[in-house]
């Protein structure tokens, strides 16, 4: 019950995001039957390229053993058929296998994934095997499977009854001409089947990706979290941005004892201006402050002995330029009468 709650929250197109994680977890569509289409169709090609001189070959072999098979032990007779079999089979056997590795790799844009391919412990158990063998995906299965032997079924019962009329005059033919021919009978059959199955392919392969696409959807819940996870949570960001905050605040008092001058609006702003006659070209911003902040810096100002000139519009001129750099040099001017109004003060002390 809650699977299907959750199932139905679910509403939401999967993001970019949920996308690739899932790739990257080996967690991609990919239809079996497109598989068996490239298996099929491989091995439709191998015999159609090789069959029939593999047909002439095997049959010539055949014979030799037919001949001497009153010499044959049995073991050596089974032998003989076992490696007649494996040469027959072999070509069908690789390309098989080509094409299923080839037609994966195709379907999952050549993603390699490890975790995918070991081996999964909890599938051996029984309560989760009687689910995959009762649920709804196995039925599902089950029913696929049944249209699938139907289809293909009566693709190649069509191409069989078509030939019953030849092969029923099949005993006047000798060893050649029924190797020709049943290789023959045997491509027009598969490619009946490559017909039905390539329907089947393209069938499953539109099921496969929408029921992939089903299963990634998100609910509004989860487009929420992931929104937190990109951007960071929206309490911990302030959170952080505060602990910021207070740090600079405590650099910028720190720097106010240096400070050669502040200057003020008097009450609502308070600009620290530190200027070294050796060492700085031009003054710089240490501190600043608005209302609470702006008083502070008057109040470790004071405790510090470092001279408070009040000048709005200068204070607010300058209040918007960044710290530790040199003010712009519209400033310079009036900048330089305070600081030579408090270097003269000082003198006077």
């Amino acid at each position: 019950m809650a699977q299907e709650t959750e199932a139905e929250d679910r509403t939401e197109a999967p993001s970019q995001r949920r996308l690739d994680k899932a790739r990257e977890e080996g967690n991609v569509a990919v239809s079996m039957e497109v598989t068996s289409l490239a298996v099929l169709g491989a091995a439709a090609l191998v015999l159609a390229m090789w069959a029939p001189d593999l047909g002439r070959m095997l049959v010539h072999r055949l014979a030799l053993v037919l001949e001497r098979v009153h010499t044959l032990e049995p073991v050596a007779a089974l032998r003989a058929a076992l490696v007649l079999a494996a040469l027959a089979a072999a070509p069908l056997v690789l390309a098989a296998l080509a094409a299923s590795a080839a037609t994966t790799l195709a379907q999952t844009g050549l993603l390699f994934h490890g975790k995918a391919m070991a081996p999964d412990f909890t599938r051996l158990s029984p309560l989760k095997g009687l689910k995959r063998m009762f649920g709804w995906a196995a039925l599902g299965n089950v029913a696929k499977s049944l249209v699938k032997v139907v289809v293909v079924g009566a693709a190649a019962f069509m191409v069989l009854e078509g030939a019953l009329p030849a092969l029923e005059r099949s005993a006047d033919w000798d060893a050649g001409a029924l190797a020709t021919k049943s290789v023959a009978l045997v491509l027009r059959v598969m490619v009946a089947m490559l017909v039905a199955q390539a329907l089947i392919a393209v069938a499953d392969l539109l099921f496969t990706r929408i029921r992939h696409w089903r299963s990634l959807r998100m609910s509004r819940q989860d487009q929420k979290d992931e929104a937190k996870e990109q951007e960071g949570d929206p309490h911990v960001k302030a959170r952080l941005r505060a602990i910021r905050m207070q740090r600079a605040r405590r650099r910028m008092l720190a720097s106010v004892p240096k400070a050669t001058v502040v200057i003020t609006n008097p009450t609502h702003y308070a600009v620290a201006l530190a200027y070294a006659r050796d060492s700085d070209a031009a003054p710089r911003i240490v501190a600043k402050g608005v209302d609470a902040m702006a008083a502070r810096i008057r109040e470790v100002a004071t405790q510090n002995g470092v001279p408070l000139v009040a000048n709005p519009p200068l204070a607010r001129a300058l209040y918007p330029h960044e710290l530790d750099r040199p003010i712009p040099a519209e400033f310079f001017q009036p900048v330089a009468e305070i600081i030579a109004y408090v270097w003269k003060l000082r003198g006077r002390a």
